[in-house]
């Protein structure tokens, strides 16, 4: 996603980045230079498979034997863009005339990809591939890139999940970006949430939506190389509430969005795989038996004991219940996890799981049972407002929905509960975690965004689908 000034600039003036970069590539046809062969009374062969130079503005073409797909991806401007195709992996920005004010969009994303984007597929990439599937944390992908001293640009991997296993159109999950380095006075879209340290660096973390979640993780010192599992930033993104195990990855890409110039940029290989080497079927070892503290009338504090694992530990989830079925209600890479938006006077039971990057999971911990205090909300009075950001004819987006407290003494944790119209479905939802039934959807807060003093407020978002031709949005918001 590309960096943006405001709010309101997001909304107003920046394109929805699937539309931005590709929204007319599947227009055209794969591009291709031909390069010149000396043909003499049949001395001189043409070769098999020449590396193109693409300069056509939506252009494309396939390499090793069509593995990975190479877009040129000119969408922002007119200004002339040409890349070097490279067969073994990648391509060089050789031309790139651009000069875009750094408070809108980029000129462009030339990028190589795996999966299929607007149905222009690559072969045998196994995409799409559910989040939730036994394979998706085997998933691995690599690159490493060579940058300009000049120039205003970010360097990304652009990681598209849909609810559905679609091959063609707008995906509606998550885009999950990786900025590994950048040049210039730009940032994602969205505000900061957070930092993390992930595969090797330290991220700054940053949210925003543009009728999908898009999830930024900036580099805070810039490398110009990295492998790692998909997975590791996805759990992440997932345990932040941003983004969820049913949705399905479609893409895998990488490359550059250029401001100012940008030839140089050059991506000098690419993977993307179930790893590689001897495949690793040992799970991680239980881990320790959790702990609970700070039990309030709302939340809970659970620590437990680290796993170990013959290759590395990537992440936890914690799994809750009230009866006899444990559901997953959050986890990430911290071997502590607090949970918010309980009920007072209840009784709950927790246990933990460990995965490692290839997708094996730990047997479950013991299990704590804790109950929370009665009464709720330390005092405080909630009140709810949501704001309608857009509609179409089957869908609309629900942001801001503010939560606020008006009461006099401090909330520790809310949760707000609205009756969701027949026909609808909610297909994604940020800065809350939610669960429906019987047709009342249970919205309730995170870890960052559960306390609330006196007079603060915090929002969350969602978005949802509904019949063709239906104008209903739910109505009927409560608020404790």
């Amino acid at each position: 996603m590309t960096p943006k000034e405001g709010e309101e600039w997001e909304r107003s003036h920046y394109t929805p980045l699937s539309e931005r970069r590709e929204q007319h590539a599947m227009r055209h046809a794969h591009i291709f230079l031909i390069v010149g062969a000396l043909v003499a009374l049949g001395l001189f062969a043409v070769p098999a498979q020449a590396a193109p130079v693409i300069c056509e503005k939506f252009g494309s073409t396939t390499i090793q034997n069509g593995r990975y797909v190479v877009i040129n991806n000119v969408w922002g401007a007119d200004t002339a863009q040409c890349i070097d195709v490279n067969q073994s992996g990648g391509f060089t920005v050789t031309q790139a005339a651009h000069n875009k004010p750094t408070n809108g969009a980029p000129a462009s994303y030339p990028a190589i990809y795996a999966g299929c984007h607007y149905a222009n597929c690559s072969t045998g990439s196994g995409l799409p591939m559910q989040a939730s599937a036994s394979g998706f944390g085997s998933l691995r992908s690599s690159v490493s890139m060579t940058y300009p001293g000049g120039g205003t640009w970010d360097a990304a991997y652009d990681i598209w999940f849909d609810p559905t296993p679609r091959t063609d159109g707008q995906n509606t999950g998550a885009e999950l970006m990786i900025w590994l380095n950048r040049q210039g006075s730009i940032q994602p879209v969205g505000s900061p949430v957070g930092t993390v340290n992930l595969a090797g660096g330290t991220w700054q973390v940053w949210f925003g939506n543009s009728g999908w979640n898009v999830i930024s993780y900036v580099r805070t010192s810039a490398t110009s190389s990295l492998d790692f599992t998909i997975d590791t930033f996805y759990a992440d993104a997932v345990s932040r509430g941003y983004a969820q195990r049913s949705w399905y990855m479609t893409s895998v890409q990488a490359g550059f969005e250029p401001w100012i110039g940008g030839a140089g940029l050059a991506v000098n290989s690419f993977s993307f795989g179930s790893g590689g080497g001897t495949t690793d079927t040992t799970p991680p070892s239980t881990p320790g038996t959790p702990s609970a503290a700070n039990v309030t009338s709302s939340g809970a504090t659970l620590t437990w004991a680290a796993s170990t694992d013959n290759v590395g530990v990537t992440g936890y989830d914690v799994m809750r219940a009230t009866g006899d079925t444990f559901t997953r209600v959050g986890g990430g890479s911290a071997t502590s996890f607090t949970d918010t938006g309980l009920s007072p006077s209840t009784t709950y039971r927790y246990r933990i799981r460990a995965r490692d990057a290839a997708g094996n999971v730990s047997p479950d911990s013991a299990i704590v049972t804790l109950t929370t205090q009665p009464g709720g909300g330390g005092g405080g009075s909630c009140a709810v407002t949501p704001t309608t950001q857009t509609a179409w004819n089957n869908g609309y987006v629900i942001q801001p929905v503010t939560v606020a407290n008006r009461g006099t003494s401090a909330m520790n944790g809310w949760t707000v509960t609205f009756p969701l119209p027949s026909g609808h479905t909610i297909t994604g939802i940020w800065n809350a975690t939610y669960t429906v039934s019987g047709g009342t959807v249970t919205v309730r807060s995170l870890a960052h965004n559960g306390s609330l003093a006196p007079g603060a407020s915090t929002s969350f978002g969602y978005q949802a689908t509904r019949p063709n031709g239906n104008t209903q949005v739910p109505s009927g918001y409560t608020c404790a």
